[in-house]
């Protein structure tokens, strides 16, 4: 039940918040004032973290958060502190780091039990309203009377996280090969689904940045095995219920082993990697169903999750209301047999073995979720028609039922606007640009840098949240990681010199005030940060890879174009500390394994200078060129890599290695015989 008078949380601009404001929990955001109350009243912090399309923290909040009893057990002992983990990934890090130590997993919503000061004591994610109950009343008389023995298993947990984010810098002189890269991938191999894609397990990840690096892998090493995983994985999850076939774009995760039934909820961070993705697996390949996924995922952002000025929102919630009016995960995309009959009429039979109708595309309660196990080919076989007229009965249904789906009860946005996400999607438009050619792409990634720099850099700092005209949050590594990243991209793409300035601008801010003497990488948050229950460094890559690994790539990028060498010395020397971490356990560092692959075997820089140069750079681009870095201008440049390369009335093409270049090339075709693997 929620309470008629609002909680500390209705002055946040947050959805996530914002949806517990009526709590009759006397919930705070984390703030100094809650901090000093916990420590003025003596009391536990019991702090709360999740997200507003988690369906899991819905559920907590219906059972537990919304309940008088249960409120007043959390109102009387504890200073009760709610937090968006997408506001706050440096909060989420350290208590996520602290469960983690606790119970050997984690997840959300992330509840943590901790001392005043913010150390934490006590982890869990999910517990019905009993378990919860009883786990708060057990805490509170733990705290009240054994207190030496909380506050030593309080110190023994922050010990233990501060080691976790140790990192011991490598004594020996970089050196990295093929050799060692083979083995680990050899390990790492074993657990790949080679039948149905991904790793051989539920649920299922979409994991972007890993097969991003393996399909560099399969490309320079011709490792045919590697290949064919990455091509079935990305098959796979295309045809699968993962992939909103009617709408386009993908939700988080796949609860089965076969992609079909996900959980529902859709984040822009993971549309917009899953854009480059295919966008590069398209320049590959040239499958038209890689560049069909790619359309159709880009019109599922601009139309689902983009404001009218350009920037993008973050999600999608898994929850929506069901014909009953009743919240049900999913609802909003299933169907029932007897819907799509009627709506499809004398199509319904080449709709239903398209969309497996059937038992192998059975979710529950009557309802489909839309899943593909045969190629368009498959199908017209089967029903004697030719692909493009199957196509075109497949397309006009997808149309349909979109327009029939747009009016029902649609799941809630979440309308905050981050800048690391938004700056993914930079990097995915310019990919999309590169794979397809299309200007509006290019235009696109244009526009949204542009509401970065204006809008959320002040003085040479990021903002990392924006929300009705309100710029919010310092920013974190993530945010100035992923930014310089895609402004490097756009000023390769556009060759505009502010586009590159901008990203040394904010490398130089990003040096001052996160660089760690002590483990040679990045602080996860700015040194003038209030300090933390333990100090972040984020190193491993997830589905979002690490801040530390897109530095180091983006620092190598910079070192190249500018010849800087301090950039390069640092991208090395990050590398050369993640090696052995890297190398044992590459699923988790696959980033960090693909700026290996730039020492271990061949890397070009190309440079394009002349009149014609945007057109040689869109015919270069639009193949898949994992190990190239490409720059172009028109006229003369200052930049090593362009300099001295000017001749007029020419556009002329050179491919180097460190600095060391063939004879000039006139056209993108001789140039590409010279970049073959």
């Amino acid at each position: 039940m929620m309470s008629t008078e609002p909680n500390e949380l209705i002055h946040e601009s947050s959805p996530y918040l914002l949806q517990h404001a009526y709590n009759p929990v006397q919930w705070k955001a984390w703030n100094d004032q809650a901090l000093e109350e916990a420590q003025t009243q003596d009391k536990p912090l019991l702090i709360s973290i999740g997200y507003a399309a988690c369906h899991w923290c819905h559920v907590m909040e219906e059972e537990s958060f919304e309940d008088y009893e249960v409120a007043e057990i959390m109102n009387t002992h504890f200073v009760n502190i709610k937090i968006d983990r997408e506001e706050r990934p440096d909060l989420d890090h350290v208590y996520m780091g602290a469960l983690q130590l606790m119970k050997g997993n984690g997840g959300w919503p992330l509840n943590i039990v901790a001392l005043p000061d913010g150390r934490p004591f006590w982890g869990a994610t999910y517990l019905p309203k009993e378990n919860w109950k009883q786990s708060l009343e057990a805490l509170a008389q733990a705290y009240k009377n054994d207190r030496p023995k909380v506050e030593e298993y309080a110190a023994k947990l922050q010990q233990g996280m501060q080691q976790i984010e140790q990192v011991i810098p490598n004594s020996e002189m970089p050196s990295f090969s093929l050799e060692e890269m083979t083995a680990s991938i050899a390990s790492w191999s074993t657990y790949f689904d080679t039948k149905l894609g991904g790793i051989n397990r539920a649920p299922k990840f979409m994991m972007p940045t890993n097969l991003n690096f393996l399909m560099r892998w399969a490309y320079q090493t011709q490792d045919t095995a590697v290949e064919q995983y990455v091509l079935t994985t990305l098959r796979k999850m295309a045809y699968g219920g993962v992939y909103d076939q009617i709408g386009g774009g993908f939700a988080r995760y796949s609860v089965d082993t076969k992609w079909h039934v996900p959980h529902f909820e859709k984040m822009l961070y993971d549309n917009a990697q899953l854009i480059s993705l295919y966008s590069e697996a398209y320049s590959w390949t040239k499958d038209p169903e890689f560049r069909q996924v790619v359309l159709e995922t880009i019109a599922f952002t601009e139309r689902k999750l983009q404001h009218a000025e350009g920037y993008f929102y973050s999600s999608l919630d898994a929850d929506s209301l069901n014909a009953e009016g009743e919240t049900e995960e999913g609802a909003f995309y299933v169907w029932k047999a007897e819907e799509l009959s009627e709506l499809l009429e004398d199509h319904f039979l080449i709709f239903q073995d398209y969309f497996n109708i059937n038992d192998y595309g059975y979710w529950e309660n009557g309802t489909y979720v839309l899943i593909r196990n045969h190629s368009d080919d498959q199908i017209a076989q089967k029903h004697g028609i030719t692909i493009q007229e199957l196509q075109k009965i497949i397309g006009n249904a997808k149309k349909k039922l979109l327009e029939v789906r747009s009016q029902r009860p649609a799941p809630r946005l979440d309308d905050k606007t981050l800048t690391s996400w938004n700056a993914l999607m930079i990097s995915a438009y310019l990919d999309a640009y590169a794979a397809l050619n299309d200007e509006r792409y290019l235009q696109s990634a244009t526009r949204l840098a542009a509401f970065i720099k204006t809008q959320q850099l002040t003085e040479n700092r990021l903002y990392h949240s924006f929300k009705n005209g309100k710029s919010s949050i310092s920013g974190f590594l993530e945010d100035y990681s992923l930014t310089i990243q895609a402004f490097l991209d756009l000023y390769q793409h556009t060759t505009q010199p502010e586009w590159l300035e901008t990203a040394l601008v904010l490398t130089e801010t990003v040096f001052e005030e996160f660089h760690d003497s002590e483990s040679q990488l990045f602080l996860f948050t700015s040194k003038q940060s209030p300090p933390l229950a333990a100090k972040t460094i984020e190193k491993s890559d997830n589905v979002i890879p690490a801040s530390n690994s897109v530095l180091a790539k983006a620092l190598y990028k910079l070192g190249m174009i500018t010849g800087d060498k301090k950039y390069l010395e640092t991208a090395e020397t990050m590398l050369n500390n993640m090696k052995s971490d890297a190398l044992q356990f590459g699923s988790s560092h696959a980033n960090w394994m693909d700026l290996m692959m730039n020492y271990a075997a061949p890397y070009y820089e190309v440079a394009v200078v002349g009149e014609t140069h945007k057109e040689q750079m869109i015919s270069l681009s639009a193949h898949f060129l994992p190990n190239v870095l490409l720059v172009s201008a028109a006229k003369a440049s200052e930049l090593p890599l362009l300099k001295n390369r000017y001749v007029a009335g020419k556009t002329l093409i050179y491919v180097c290695q460190q600095g060391i270049c063939k004879l000039p090339s006139e056209s993108a075709e001789d140039a590409l015989e010279l970049l073959q693997p």
